[in-house]
C-alpha cells in the first residue's frame, strides 16, 4: 500500500487554509486506497483539529528539523510527502527527497526555497506567472483542491428574500482578528441585510448580525448566501465552485496576488485592505443591487470544476520515487 505524509500549517496565527486543502487531497488519496498520515500538530484551533479527527485522518507528532523529519518518514515507511507551509526550514523537501520520498510542495507563487519533485500552485492565473524553479508544476484553477463537503454541493436554490443574506468569515481562525471591523462596515453601509459572521472570538455586533463560532456547516452557509465577505484565501476557490457572489479583502501579503487576479477579472468585488469609507461604499452597492452581486457570481461560476484534486492525485501517484 502506498503511504503519503502531509506536513502542513494549522493554528491561530497561520490559519487553517493550508490544512483544509491538504485534507481535500487526503480525502482523494484515501478514496484510492492510499494510506495517509498528517505530521505535526494543530495549535490553538479546536475546529482545525476536528477536521482530522472527524475524517479519521491520523495525526503524528513530527520534528521541525529536516533530517529528523526525514528519519521519521523512513520509520513510517512513507512513499511520498506533501508540504504546505510558509515556515518549514528550506531544507525540508531536499531531506525528504534524499530519504527516497517523492515530494509535492503546495505553494502560493513563491516556493520559499523548498525543493520538490512536483509543485502545486492552485491560484487563479498561476499558469501565466513565471516560476523560479525549473521543475514540474501544476498551476491554475484547474488544480484547485476541494473537500468532499464542497464538491457537488450546488448553490442553494431559494426564493429571493426581502433582504440579502450575508455570510462574513476570515478563515477558520480569523488570524488577523478582522471580523468585528468588517461587521461594522456592513452596518455602516446603511442598507438592510441579514448576516452571519463566523468568529472564533465572540463579540457583540448588534442589529441584523448573528456571530457564531467556526462551524462545519460553512459550505452550506456559503451555498445559501446572497453575498460572502471574506479574505482572498483558500475558501475563495470553494466560493467560485459554488458560484456565490463574493466581496474580497486580504489579511496577509501572500493573498494579494490572488486578490488582484480575482478582482481584476471581475470575479469578485474588491474591498481593499481596510474597512474604510470606500469599502463601505462597495458593500452598500452590493447589498442594494442583486444584479451587481449576481454578475460577480456568474463570472466566477465554472472556473473551479471540482476535479482538481483528482488531477493532483493522478500526478502525484504517477511521479517516480527518487
Amino acid at each position: 500500500m502506498i503511504r503519503v505524509g502531509f506536513r502542513s500549517d494549522a493554528g491561530v496565527r497561520s490559519g487553517v487554509g493550508h490544512l483544509v486543502r491538504c485534507v481535500a487531497l487526503a480525502e482523494e488519496l484515501r478514496a484510492r486506497g492510499v494510506e495517509v498520515v498528517f505530521l505535526g500538530e494543530v495549535r490553538g484551533s479546536a475546529w482545525a483539529g476536528a477536521q482530522l479527527r472527524e475524517r479519521g485522518l491520523p495525526l503524528a507528532p513530527a520534528p521541525e528539523e529536516p533530517a529528523r523529519l526525514a528519519a521519521l518518514a523512513r520509520e513510517l515507511r512513507l512513499d511520498a510527502a506533501v508540504l504546505d507551509s510558509y515556515v518549514l526550514p528550506e531544507g525540508t523537501g531536499a531531506a525528504l527527497r534524499g530519504a527516497g520520498l517523492t515530494v509535492l510542495a503546495i505553494v502560493d507563487g513563491d516556493p520559499l526555497g523548498q525543493e520538490a519533485d512536483l509543485y502545486l500552485d492552485q491560484n487563479l492565473g498561476a499558469e501565466r506567472r513565471p516560476f523560479p524553479v525549473p521543475a514540474r508544476r501544476l498551476a491554475g484553477a484547474r488544480y484547485v483542491l476541494l473537500r468532499d463537503s464542497v464538491r457537488g454541493l450546488g448553490r442553494a436554490a431559494r426564493m429571493a428574500g426581502p433582504v440579502p443574506r450575508v455570510l462574513c468569515f476570515f478563515g477558520g481562525t480569523d488570524s488577523a482578528g478582522v471580523a468585528p471591523a468588517w461587521a461594522g462596515a456592513l452596518l455602516a453601509a446603511g442598507v438592510p441585510f441579514e448576516a452571519t459572521v463566523v468568529s472564533p472570538a465572540p463579540f457583540e455586533a448588534g442589529g441584523p448580525i448573528a456571530v457564531i463560532p467556526p462551524t462545519d456547516r460553512l459550505p452550506e452557509l456559503m451555498a445559501g448566501a446572497d453575498l460572502v465577505v471574506t479574505a482572498a484565501g483558500s475558501a475563495v476557490w470553494e466560493l467560485l465552485h459554488l458560484g456565490v457572489p463574493t466581496a474580497l479583502t486580504w489579511v496577509a501579503d501572500n493573498q494579494l496576488i490572488g486578490y488582484e487576479e480575482l478582482v481584476g477579472r471581475g470575479v469578485a468585488a474588491g474591498l481593499g485592505r481596510a474597512p474604510d469609507a470606500a469599502a463601505v461604499g462597495v458593500l452598500a452597492r452590493l447589498l442594494a443591487g442583486p444584479a451587481a452581486r449576481e454578475e460577480h457570481g456568474r463570472r466566477g461560476r465554472g472556473l473551479v470544476d471540482g476535479r482538481g484534486r483528482e488531477r493532483v492525485a493522478d500526478a502525484l501517484l504517477r511521479s517516480d520515487p527518487r
